[in-house]
């Protein structure tokens, strides 16, 4: 099988129906749509007792009003600085968005609303934390969009993905930043000598994602600068009221967050890594291919050939040919 061939196929795929049979009735529907969303074929991390009442909550609440289960997935509006496909999308995100849409194709089938699959993307904070420019995260989240829309005639016809920005929370970014700022000096009134202690994970983070400025580099404590904005943007994330105190939202993330409040589903079936922060590729098995996605550690270390490919209707400069792993 070529490399066309398997990505045609597998889009192909996302068409087909389950053939799962509708519930007889309600309490019989929220069992089965909790069942499909907890599923361990999609889900990469344990449940606790809090996630798993709040997602049935979450689902017996949309049930009842008829509406669409709502899942909203938290990630960055932009593509890692480091990588060369930034700052667009690549096939991260492709893949992503197709291991998502089978995860929720179930839940299409046996509840008639369907699913309303939201990404709660930070936007203005990159441009603030990272030093990213608004241009770029504007190009990202224009890909982005695009890749949804290419999407659309593969999926369920109930199944609604859509792009949320935590700045269009916010009457104006000046209303943005006056919040940012407030909340920043909350967190240094509370912090102990006014910055945190990092540890190597979050140096590393940091350090991973920011685009330090020749000025930034001077100072010592830049990094414990940034994750200090960081915090404190946490708190003007949640102020707009959008995805925290929603009892009819069921949140997910890649991996696992503190708050142990997300159905951590990963990215692919192989993969874990944020599809923002890494690059799509395919591992040969057999006569096809698994679908990974690659940190910029693991790129380094991998040994690749650059396939091309032309998939009628997927447009952008990174999707021209993709990463074939060497065995």
């Amino acid at each position: 099988m070529t490399v066309q061939e398997y990505i045609q196929t597998k889009l192909e795929e996302l068409k087909q129906p389950t053939g799962l049979k509708k519930p007889d009735n309600t309490d019989e529907l929220v069992e089965r749509i909790f069942k499909a969303l907890m599923s361990k074929k999609f889900r990469k991390y344990s449940a606790n007792e809090d996630l798993q009442k709040n997602v049935r909550n979450a689902i017996k609440i949309n049930v009842d009003k008829n509406e669409p289960i709502n899942v909203t997935f938290l990630h960055g509006a932009y593509k890692l600085w480091r990588l060369e496909e930034a700052p667009e999308t690549d096939w991260a995100e492709l893949f992503s968005l197709m291991y998502y849409s089978n995860w929720v194709k179930p839940v299409c089938e046996i509840y008639e609303p369907g699913v309303w699959f939201d990404f709660f993307v930070d936007d203005y904070i990159i441009n603030r934390l990272d030093n990213i420019p608004m241009s770029d995260i504007q190009t990202y989240l224009y890909s982005y969009q695009s890749l949804i829309d290419f999407l659309k005639p593969y999926q369920p016809s109930n199944l609604n993905m859509t792009i949320t920005t935590v700045g269009g929370q916010f009457p104006s970014e000046e209303a943005f930043d006056k919040s940012l700022h407030a909340n920043l000096e909350k967190q240094t009134a509370v912090t102990p000598g006014g910055l945190p202690e990092l540890t190597d994970e979050q140096r590393a983070m940091v350090e991973l994602n920011t685009k330090p400025t020749d000025e930034q580099l001077k100072d010592p404590k830049w990094r414990e600068k940034v994750f200090h904005l960081h915090n404190a943007y946490m708190a003007t994330k949640a102020e707009p009221g959008y995805h925290k105190g929603r009892p009819e939202k069921i949140m997910a993330f890649t991996q696992p967050l503190p708050s142990g409040t997300t159905i951590s589903v990963g990215t692919t079936k192989d993969s874990i890594m944020k599809f923002w922060i890494g690059v799509g590729a395919l591992k040969p098995k057999n006569d096809s291919y698994r679908q990974v996605i690659l940190s910029p550690a693991q790129i380094d270390k991998s040994s690749f050939a650059a396939e091309a490919v032309q998939i009628t209707g997927l447009a952008g400069r990174n999707f021209k040919e993709i990463r074939v792993l060497k065995s």
